[in-house]
């Protein structure tokens, strides 16, 4: 089994600051610059390292992911006290571009927990189901972010027509597949009801947290929260768990309360994944 040391190198590497507003330089001055190998969906991603101060987090992007950033900025500070989410240090847009800071939370991911400790595998997917349960408790009414499919889908449309679809980084499942045989899918396949609740949006296992005792510590990358389908956040997840086999898959039905999965919308969400 891997270390942490070997773990965490795996998923960044040392580096020097990017060129920062003067108002965020002064608040990052003198730490140790890390960039995140991981999940950056568009985003530069780093790790501020600061003698005798908690680590940070700087997400910083141009254009569309600037936009992306400010989506997440107010998805943070909504779900703050809801559930463990990082504290927001510093956030500054401007021109096109945006910085986001926060604060690291504790914990690592919990793809890092299952390679290195398989055997609590039944425990670490059913803290992960009951915390997605607590969250699609939440009252739709209260959330002020809406995520309706008819939107997404006019999305995915948007950047197959752009050419923005990366067919390489397809699941294993839909490798060898054009963006266009991903598209005729989702039309095959799109439901005909939906379940809507307050959804994560990308309830994968590199966004969850958890500490030594198996407990959720953070979750993190909140740019997609909305009311949505319940199933757009459990396929994402029973997707992750495919790589730690079936019994994962039937312990994250099993812990949040749902019967065996409808294999059809867990496709299609998967499929729609695939567009983003």
């Amino acid at each position: 089994m891997p270390s942490v040391a070997t773990a965490t190198a795996a998923r960044e590497h040392p580096t020097r600051a990017p060129q920062l507003p003067a108002s965020l330089a002064a608040r990052c001055e003198g730490a140790q610059w890390h960039r995140n190998r991981v999940g950056e969906a568009g985003a530069a991603v780093y790790r501020l390292a600061q003698p005798g101060r908690p680590d940070l987090y700087l997400k910083h992007g141009h254009g569309a992911v600037a936009e992306a950033l400010v989506d997440e900025m107010v998805r943070l500070r909504w779900l703050q006290g809801r559930l463990p989410v990082a504290r927001l240090v510093h956030f500054e847009a401007t021109h096109g571009e945006a910085w986001l800071l926060t604060r690291a939370l504790p914990g690592r991911t919990a793809y890092q927990w299952l390679c290195d400790s398989p055997e609590r595998m039944p425990q670490i997917v059913t803290t992960l189901a009951r915390t997605l349960a607590r969250l699609h408790r939440l009252p739709v009414s209260s959330c002020p972010f809406q995520a309706p499919l008819t939107q997404r889908l006019a999305q995915a449309q948007r950047r197959l027509d752009a050419g923005l679809i990366d067919a390489d980084d397809f699941d294993d499942a839909r490798q060898g597949w054009t963006p266009q045989q991903v598209w005729r899918e989702l039309q095959r396949l799109q439901p005909t009801t939906h379940d809507e609740v307050v959804c994560h949006g990308d309830y994968s296992l590199d966004n969850l947290l958890l500490d030594r005792e198996g407990r959720l510590t953070g979750v993190i990358d909140l740019g997609r929260l909305g009311v949505a389908d319940r199933f757009q956040d459990m396929a994402i997840l029973w997707n992750c768990l495919d790589e730690f086999g079936p019994q994962a898959q039937r312990q994250l039905f099993a812990a949040y309360g749902l019967a065996p999965p409808d294999r059809r919308r867990l496709d299609f969400y998967l499929c729609l994944d695939e567009c983003f």
